[in-house]
């Protein structure tokens, strides 16, 4: 992480003193599958620490909580009633189990390892998209609030489960509009698993909304079609109902009303978007043959030159939004 996107981080309240690192994480006694309702094994094990050691951490953690959800406030009645880590991919992020004592009720947030690029896909989702993200930053640890929605991947494979009667319409378009921002905003990786769905119920029908929850493919790679959602085979299930129920038009439509409202939302933040994307071309994110593979590719589709003088994927990125939403 360079100076630049450091900087950008510090005026936007970003960077923090956090209670806990993630090296600390790492120091455990011992894992534990965590298995599911079913039974069945999940990608996520139960983390043992020793005795001596848990007491204190815990009492961090909670720190940590407070300090990203509640501004450092303190609250007596929280408490940890667990930690898992996810030991595959990249980021291995620890999820942590917060517990009001008085209700019972609880929440997560997660200590990630931080990257450049995990960075910039958070806070360019907190600007373009339709969500508000709350994470915060201390050197190599990264505080990430939990966003809600189940799993894309278990969501297709039985949605009437999770939102009682589909309304399949409802569901593709948002799928169409999510597709959409990946590409105007180059997110890639955005496999069924790597996304959540929020179902709304609203009156007698539902709402759907899609939204990333794994952002450390932000415009990385160098292949056009890795930010566009619909040609990975994990989301197959979304991009055979969706070809199903709506026809090109709609889509076209969709796609067009999704750019006119990342346009809005880019002209609010134009100024924090244009630092941004300073600062990434500062970073170097991405290998230069991946930002010079994109600029062409993206030089064809659009069909404009100018992406070809891109040297960096902030300025790949710049380009982009510019093209894709005409400021």
């Amino acid at each position: 992480m360079g100076d630049g996107l450091r900087a950008y981080l510090h005026g936007s309240a970003r960077l923090v003193r956090a209670p806990v690192d993630y090296a600390e994480m790492r120091r455990y006694d011992g894992l534990m599958p965590h298995r599911d309702a079913n039974g069945k094994e999940t990608l996520w094990s139960a983390v043992l620490y020793k005795p001596g050691e848990q007491e204190d951490l815990f009492g961090r953690l909670v720190e940590a909580y407070q300090l990203l959800v509640g501004g450092g406030k303190h609250i007596d009645h929280l408490r940890v009633a667990g930690v898992d880590l996810c030991p595959y991919g990249n980021s291995q992020p620890f999820r942590v189990r917060i517990i009001n004592r008085l209700n019972d009720n609880h929440d997560y947030f997660y200590i990630k390892r931080t990257d450049a690029s995990r960075v910039y896909g958070l806070e360019l989702e907190h600007l373009l998209s339709p969500n508000r993200l709350n994470y915060q930053v201390d050197g190599d640890t990264l505080l990430e609030e939990h966003i809600i929605g189940v799993p894309g991947d278990a969501f297709i494979h039985d949605p009437k489960r999770y939102g009682g009667e589909v309304n399949a319409v409802r569901l593709c378009k948002e799928f169409v509009k999510f597709n959409e921002r990946c590409f105007v905003r180059l997110l890639g990786d955005m496999r069924a698993y790597n996304f959540v769905v929020d179902v709304i119920h609203d009156l007698d029908q539902v709402q759907y909304r899609l939204r990333a929850i794994d952002l450390d493919q932000q415009n990385y790679e160098g292949r056009l079609r890795i930010y566009l959602p619909q040609f990975y085979k994990e989301n197959l299930g979304y991009v055979q109902l969706a070809q199903s129920v709506i026809g090109p038009e709609p889509a076209k439509q969709y796609r067009e009303e999704e750019r006119a409202l990342m346009g809005r939302r880019m002209g609010l933040a134009l100024d924090q978007i244009e630092r941004l994307t300073e600062a990434m071309h500062q970073d170097e994110v991405a290998p230069q043959d991946h930002a010079a593979q994109l600029a062409e590719e993206l030089a064809e589709h659009h069909g404009l030159a100018p992406f070809l003088k891109c040297t960096t994927m902030g300025q790949v990125l710049r380009m982009q939004l510019r093209a894709c939403l005409g400021i």
